[in-house]
């Protein structure tokens, strides 16, 4: 890594960063002498990760933190789960899960990334039995990559389908339509406590017998709109099940390459050219957010959306659920345990601050969340009153939001075509914005263990790993691929995710020393976390309860995996199963294959194993003012030497 800030003395060898080593002192330079406190002589040595890049500004890591946590879950998720868990009540558990769980994690990662200055698996020389946990990582995040790309496919179709007078979904289409296709609206008749039936005639209770009202009743639980009609059998085509894939569908083929091409454009020069992009992805959103909010406002039915979003219910909070909900929200909304994290502040300087960027990028991310939920609901509160129904029979989340629900409610609007184009082009730029990190994390992963790939060959690189993931997404591009991004959603990063985390807090709090992690901080920024003795306290104790607090909450709520009405065999759970065990089981077989390739006895194995190797962590690249918290400014400059030549560097 190019080195910013230190003084130079002239020397034929190249430009490194210092890291640790046994032998060597650094060089204090100065008025203040070496022998001074708040300059330790630390030992040094030439790097072995020269050409790393880093950040050009500092806010562009701060804007791809902020870009990589608000994602898809943000819009689709958040304001379903505030109004299921007790509305307003909901963000009690959802902040003080915030505190001491998603903001202590966000800034354990962030430290851990920017400490090692390396990816998710090189990051493990801090202790090297355990590295099997950047691994994982790296499984978890190829196989969110995979599928991740496939949805921003399908909205890159849906902006595709947008640019017309007319969207095709607001009548049911020959190509597309079922005889359960509803094209009438049912407002006035709904309104008046009856049911329309295929034919579009309103029939009432006192029309009919008891048995003809179940038997209508469950007719028109069949039918199905015009939106929904599109996505499921027009852009899906969707088959009957996991057994039967189908074929190519070459309108998902095509879109898919163009979000592999789009992300490929944007990393071909690394941090480089990501840096730049993050402007945009990581503010274009919230324009959209804003002008949507302001036209939702517009709309009748919009405070139906909105009470019904809000209105606390304090009962709710007495439900172990909600917190368990809460929880698992943060969890999954900041997305640790992924690598993406230790990935982008590994190009931060030494001593950026990340104690500051950890707050701001958590509170931004649920703000986001919250202030979506003022979008979405209020969306669905003029759905519902231009059905006539109440809010709760509207509101869905996941993918049958964003592709069914909300094209159905815009193709309502006057000019929907625009409103189209923004919805799916804010998903769109959300989505990328997680991507982007999802294939560095993947990259850099790939360029850390292998350092000659760097450089001139980087593109190649980049262009393997795309390449790949795009074949293998092109297995949920099929007619049943909808089936088999389900599967990869539900299984691969959900209970491999809890389950490395607490692999990665305990090895790093308990093993490595949680004493040791906060001298390491205060080496990077000058200054322990304040209170001290509180991280110490939530990363040690509290943070690995409510983690494995979660895993429990998730085993115990575990349904099995469905997409509608069709449940999955029992064979597809198996292999989800093996799916989600396969990046977790790295954990052992990488521990085991390393205690078989040192010698001595088992213990002694063990002892070199759990204890970080000399190059954990380089030295600072300036000592650091003590107690100058926020913005401390270098006292001392350090000079580092060449192990080999003993050179100045």
């Amino acid at each position: 890594m190019p080195t910013q800030g230190l003084e130079k003395t002239p020397s034929s060898g190249p430009d490194h960063a210092a890291t640790a080593l046994p032998t060597g002192k650094a060089e204090c330079v100065g008025d203040v002498p070496a022998s001074t406190p708040e300059c330790e002589a630390v030992e040094v040595r030439g790097s072995n990760n020269g050409g790393r890049q880093r950040w050009n500004r500092q806010i562009e890591f701060i804007l791809s933190s902020l870009s990589y946590a608000v994602g898809l879950g943000n819009i689709w998720r958040f304001p379903y789960l505030c109004y299921m868990n007790g509305g307003g009540a909901f963000l009690i558990p959802y902040g003080i899960m915030l505190v001491v769980c998603g903001l202590p994690l966000m800034f354990f990662e962030l430290c851990l990334g920017q400490f090692g200055r390396e990816g998710p698996i090189t990051v493990w020389k801090i202790c090297p039995l355990f590295q099997g946990i950047g691994y994982a990582m790296f499984m978890i995040s190829f196989y969110i990559g995979c599928y991740y790309n496939v949805v921003l496919a399908w909205a890159i179709y849906y902006i595709y389908s947008s640019f017309t007078h007319t969207l095709p979904w607001t009548s049911c289409g020959d190509e597309w339509r079922s005889e359960y296709c509803k094209e009438f609206n049912s407002r006035n008749c709904s309104l008046n406590g009856g049911i329309m039936n295929l034919t579009g005639a309103c029939i009432l209770p006192n029309m009919t017998t008891l048995e003809e009202w179940d038997s209508l009743n469950h007719t028109t639980s069949l039918l199905k709109s015009p939106a929904n009609e599109f996505f499921h059998n027009h852009v899906l085509d969707i088959t009957d099940g996991l057994h039967d894939l189908g074929g190519l569908q070459g309108n998902i083929v095509l879109a898919l390459m163009v979000a592999w091409i789009i992300v490929y454009l944007v990393l071909i020069k690394g941090v480089e050219t990501f840096g730049k992009a993050v402007y945009f992805t990581a503010t274009f959103p919230y324009l959209i957010l804003i002008v949507l909010l302001v036209r939702a406002a517009t709309l009748p039915g919009y405070m139906d959306g909105i009470n019904f979003y809000l209105t606390p219910k304090w009962d709710k909070l007495l439900t172990a659920g909600v917190w368990g909900d809460a929880a698992i929200q943060i969890f999954f909304s900041l997305s640790p345990c992924w690598g993406g994290l230790i990935t982008l502040s590994s190009y931060n300087k030494f001593n950026n601050n990340c104690y500051r960027d950890a707050f701001v990028v958590s509170i931004g991310n649920c703000l986001t969340s919250f202030f979506a939920g003022f979008v979405i609901f209020g969306i669905i509160g003029f759905m519902a009153h231009e059905l006539g129904l109440p809010v709760d029979k509207v509101a869905v989340q996941g993918a049958g939001l964003a592709f069914v629900a909300y094209p159905e409610a815009v193709a309502r609007l006057p000019l929907s075509p625009m409103w189209s184009i923004l919805f799916f082009a804010m998903l769109l730029t959300l989505g990328l914005g997680t991507q982007f990190t999802i294939l560095t994390t993947i990259i850099t992963t790939i360029t850390d263990d292998f350092p000659a790939l760097r450089g001139k060959n980087f593109k190649w690189a980049l262009l393997g790993v795309c390449l790949l993931m795009y074949t293998v997404g092109l297995s949920m591009a099929t007619k049943g691929g909808m089936y088999v991004l389900q599967m990869m959603d539900f299984y691969s990063s959900t209970f491999s995710a809890l389950m490395v985390g607490m692999f990665e807090v305990v090895v790093v709090t308990w093993i490595y020393g949680v004493d040791n992690f906060l001298d390491d901080i205060k080496k990077m920024l000058g200054f322990y976390p304040y209170p001290r003795i509180l991280w110490k306290c939530v990363w040690k104790y509290i943070m690995p309860c409510v983690v494995l607090t979660i895993l429990v909450f998730t085993w115990l709520d575990l349904k099995p995996a469905r997409y509608g009405d069709y449940e999955f065999p029992y064979w597809a759970n198996a292999i989800g199963w093996v799916l989600s065990f396969s990046s977790v089981s790295l954990i052992p077989i990488v521990a085991i294959v390393k205690i078989l390739q040192e010698k001595g006895s088992l213990l002694e194995r063990l002892r070199k194993l759990v204890r970080p190797l000399p190059e954990w962590a380089p030295p600072p690249e300036v000592c650091i003012r003590p107690n100058d918290s926020f913005g401390a400014k270098p006292l001392l400059k350090v000079t580092s030497f060449d192990e080999d030549t003993g050179n100045k560097i």
